[in-house]
């Protein structure tokens, strides 16, 4: 009788195993591409942040427009990048975006939505440009590779926990809110004591939602769907996994960057 179990089960212990290890690979290549699209994401992000402070400020006296506060020479584009109203159209344009983004990425094709996402990546490079004038280069380079090594840890852990950290949600929501609404007052306050606050709390806020965001992306997976569904799923989280890293790199920078 023994034997006769063994010799039954055998073809659906293989086809179960088979199915499991179809559904991991299939798992694997969909993180992968959200993980792919984040990276070039920031990458281009990086790219166009340098690009637009090189081309906004000069070592030449005779090609300067305006002076910085802190000493910096700036070009005609620098000084209205940075010294005119258009500073708050170039602050305010990926917020607007990314909202836009956000609503709309469901109803666009999944080449439209990767189109945009990068095109949102370039436009936050220009936004965040003008944290070369603020802070030193090394101190960026210092945050930047703590915030990446805080990112893998904490999306390593969202990935691989047996815990269901749903029930965090709601919490990182509101401190989310929380923060945003300190921001815009804090704008007008100008209080370093308030800002240190916001940034503490932000890289709590922040590091809860990327595990929290890498779960929910995982259990967005459906071994299914077909290649338009399962780029545009990629994209989204790509978009959410990359919101998280960039603020996440701005609250530590506020936190541990040094000044010009």
């Amino acid at each position: 009788m023994s034997t006769f179990d063994r010799n039954t089960q055998a073809p659906y212990s293989v086809a179960g195993t088979r199915a499991e290890a179809g559904i991991d690979e299939g798992l694997r290549a969909y993180m992968l591409g959200v993980y792919n699209y984040m990276t070039f994401g920031l990458a281009l992000t990086g790219l166009f942040a340098l690009g637009t402070f090189m081309l906004a400020t000069t070592q030449d006296p005779s090609a300067a427009a305006a002076q910085f506060g802190n000493g910096m020479m700036l070009t005609s584009l620098g000084a209205a990048l940075y010294g005119s109203p258009l500073k708050w159209v170039v602050m305010l344009a990926p917020l607007g975006m990314v909202m836009w983004l956000s609503f709309r990425i469901q109803s666009m094709s999944a080449s439209t939505a990767r189109t945009m996402f990068l095109i949102y990546a370039a436009v936050m490079g220009v936004s965040l440009s003008s944290i070369f004038l603020v802070y030193t280069g090394g101190s960026i380079a210092r945050v930047f590779f703590i915030t990446a090594a805080a990112f893998g840890a904490l999306s390593l852990f969202g990935y691989t926990t047996k815990k269901d950290l749903s029930g965090w949600g709601s919490f990182l929501f509101m401190g989310l809110i929380g923060i945003v609404l300190a921001s815009i007052v804090n704008i007008f306050l100008g209080s370093s004591a308030l800002q240190f606050a916001i940034s503490v709390i932000g890289v709590l806020v922040f590091a809860g939602l990327t595990a929290y965001d890498t779960q929910q992306i995982k259990e967005m997976y459906y071994e299914g769907d077909g290649h338009e569904i399962a780029t545009k799923k990629s994209v989204m989280g790509a978009l959410r996994l990359y919101l998280d890293f960039i603020n996440m790199f701005l609250m530590l920078l506020q936190l541990f960057g040094n000044r010009e």
